[in-house]
């Protein structure tokens, strides 16, 4: 029975929680809605594990949907690469369930409680959609059906700061023009080679050769996830989403939404696209690591001065994008390798440190690191909860940050970029001042209230610290994460020549053009 269940995983992985999600507004109660959407997250998170431990030793899982063959039908296609994804966001998907139910009840109207477990549901499905999806067009359609649940998801912030429904307009904005640019990207393919299969398009793409449409194709394809990802300075959605948002979204966000699109980026680049050609090379490296050094800079220069909590770590999160970019923009594997270790390490820290804010948020109504004062004996389990993953975070030894920072530094010098080097150390210590700012306010600064604050309900210490340990152990036990990560890493590099970019000058004519 469990055999024949688990041959239907790569279906199953995004149908269960699709299934759900209607079924919260048909039950129309919001403890009936809680219980089915953690149920669903939780499924998903086992297949999601079963599919990563299928695919771990460099195996393929094709899965036919239709009864059609692909190129001709849709496929559901897994691999290292997409499997680990797959993992980190059904994983954040059961947890942030679970710790929903008590976050939400002061951030957003209970008589919307339903609606956001279904918005939540479908966010979720689109997530894992994109990520398991063979098919380019699908992409597209799972990315929609993640951003409008997304747009709907921010906008229930509006309880708590009416700013929430600016926010979720900008997004929609954003994301619109994103979604359009990658949509064009699609389209070009399909002229040029008649086939929406990404396995199918990578053969054709490497017959064809470099060609003009097949560099337009390309920018329009990279912009729009750029957009998605919140590249820098494609960033500015990002930081008002993350705050105005409510607490659990942020979490979800934050540890999902853009490792999705970093994956559907490094699925494009290495897998699609290839590096036949020095077009894509000369760009990641003369556009992408400008700009991933300039993110890792300006971004926590911005987030040290900043006075709510939620937005600190929203620029935070753009500098960690930036760590992503630069390791798979070194275009070798030991670069590839850190950025894919980077894309889980940081969904763990990311998403126990807005845990910790969400629970602050709960219990005092604020996220303004000045009303965080004396928060650290009131509240200790997540003062501390939010302290160990702040160590995660900067880098500190024996923490998960430790050791993406640790990869993506060995990435550089072998490349001979020591200077890169210096500048991963020099931006990992602007994380040191933010950080303190907020262990001086909770620790050592008076508290702004005489009354004692209550503790966070367990439903919410327990996730938290799940996450936390999580980063803890990582940190200290890196098998699964440097074993899956360098099998991915391995699996892109031979999609691709990429060990055969050819030296050119950004910009120059093709042979034959």
């Amino acid at each position: 029975m469990l055999s024949a269940i688990l041959a239907h995983a790569p279906a199953l992985q995004t149908v269960v929680p699709l299934i759900a999600a209607p079924l919260c507004v048909l039950f129309g109660r919001r403890h009936f809605a809680w219980v089915i959407t953690l149920a669903a997250s939780l499924i998903s998170a086992f297949f999601a594990a079963y599919l990563l431990a299928q695919t771990l030793d460099g195996s393929i899982i094709s899965y036919e949907l239709g009864g059609w063959a692909p190129p001709l039908g849709i496929e559901y296609r897994i691999d290292a690469v997409n499997a680990f994804v797959l993992f980190i966001v059904a994983s954040v998907g059961a947890l942030v369930a679970f710790y929903a139910r008590e976050s939400i009840e002061q951030e957003i109207d209970p008589a919307l409680h339903v609606y956001f477990y279904t918005a939540f549901l479908l966010c979720l499905t689109g997530l894992l959609g994109v990520t398991i999806t063979g098919d380019a067009f699908n992409v597209f359609v799972f990315l929609e059906i993640s951003s409008l649940s997304t747009y709907t998801l921010v906008a229930l912030g509006a309880g708590r700061d009416q700013r929430a429904l600016t926010a979720a307009y900008n997004y929609l904005i954003m994301g619109t023009i994103g979604a359009t640019f990658f949509v064009i990207g699609i389209g070009f393919l399909y002229m040029l080679t008649g086939t929406l299969n990404m396995a199918d398009l990578a053969e054709r793409i490497a017959a064809l050769g470099d060609n003009r449409t097949l560099r337009i194709a390309f920018v329009f394809i990279f912009v729009g996830i750029g957009l998605k990802l919140a590249m820098f300075p494609l960033h500015l959605w990002l930081p008002n989403a993350y705050s105005y948002a409510p607490s659990v979204v942020s979490v979800f966000l934050a540890a999902t939404a853009t490792k999705v699109a970093v994956y559907v980026m490094l699925r494009f680049l290495f897998t699609v696209f290839g590096f036949d050609y020095g077009f894509q090379a000369a760009t990641l490296q003369t556009i992408v690591v400008p700009l991933a050094v300039i993110a890792m800079f300006a971004s926590s220069i911005v987030a040290i001065f900043q006075s709510d909590l939620k937005r600190m770590l929203a620029y935070s999160s753009v500098a960690q994008i930036g760590y992503i970019l630069l390791g798979i923009s070194l275009l070798n594997k030991p670069g590839l390798t850190a950025g894919i270790i980077h894309l889980f390490n940081h969904a763990v820290i990311k998403g126990a440190l807005f845990m910790a804010v969400g629970a602050f948020v709960y219990r005092i109504g604020s996220s303004r690191i000045e009303d965080l004062r004396g928060i650290g004996k009131q509240m200790p389990w997540m003062a501390a909860a939010f302290v160990a993953a702040g160590l995660g975070l900067i880098g500190v030894p024996l923490t998960a940050g430790f050791i993406s920072k640790w990869y993506l530094i060995q990435a550089t010098l072998d490349e001979g970029a020591w200077w890169l080097a210096l500048l991963i150390v020099g931006s990992s210590l602007l994380a040191v001042i933010y950080v303190w700012r907020v262990v001086e306010a909770m620790y050592l600064a008076a508290p702004v209230q005489e009354a004692p604050v209550k503790k966070a309900p367990w439903s919410m210490i327990v996730p938290t610290w799940i996450m936390v340990l999580a980063s803890l152990y990582f940190g200290i036990n890196t098998e699964l994460t440097s074993k899956a990560a360098s099998t991915a890493a391995d699996l892109l590099i031979q999609a691709t020549q990429i060990e055969k970019v050819p030296e050119t000058v950004p910009g120059a004519p093709a042979a034959g053009e």
